[in-house]
């Protein structure tokens, strides 16, 4: 199995906990070659999306805030096969500052992927139920005040007809 199979594979496992031993990412993942697990650690360690600490016993490891928006990014593929609409309007303003740039061209990117429109400036539309996911990522990153995420089924009807002409396939 190659390298990357097992860094994303790792990503996933720590984007669900706030951190884990080596050993058990090695027993979640099934893998017999410990060698391979630490070096996969390693690498997404000199990437910054990892942090290692030792307890003496065991070697844990944790995702950095960067890690973060990783993992979440890998949520979005495996939840973008086909999202169909529910009716309602996901609405996400950002207001990040110039010293927050690389963590604004993170979410822009992950608002792209996940099928999100920019509608003006810092305001972004999709009729896809991805709220939950970046209401993770706004508490992951700490983003209080600079995200906020509506949800509404009521749009002027001008606007709608063309928000959802540019959502068709």
């Amino acid at each position: 199995m190659p390298k990357q199979d097992f860094s994303k594979k790792i990503l996933k496992i720590l984007g669900q906990k706030p951190a884990i031993s080596v050993p058990d990412i090695a027993l979640t993942i099934g893998a017999k070659d410990k060698y391979a697990i630490t070096r996969s650690i390693k690498g997404l360690k000199e990437a910054g999306l990892v942090e290692s600490h030792s307890s003496g016993q065991n070697d844990y490891a944790r995702l950095t805030k960067a890690g973060r928006v990783k993992a979440n990014s890998l949520k979005f593929q495996d939840s973008l096969l086909d999202p169909s609409w529910d009716g309602k309007w996901r609405i996400i303003l950002l207001d990040l500052p110039e010293s927050r740039k690389s963590e604004r061209e993170s979410l822009r990117y992950l608002l792209k992927k996940a099928g999100f429109v920019c509608l003006k400036n810092s305001a972004w539309i999709s009729p896809y139920p991805f709220e939950h996911l970046f209401g993770n990522i706004k508490k992951d990153l700490g983003l209080t005040t600079e995200m906020i995420i509506l949800v509404t089924d009521t749009i002027d009807d001008a606007s709608e007809k063309i928000f959802l002409e540019s959502f068709k396939k």
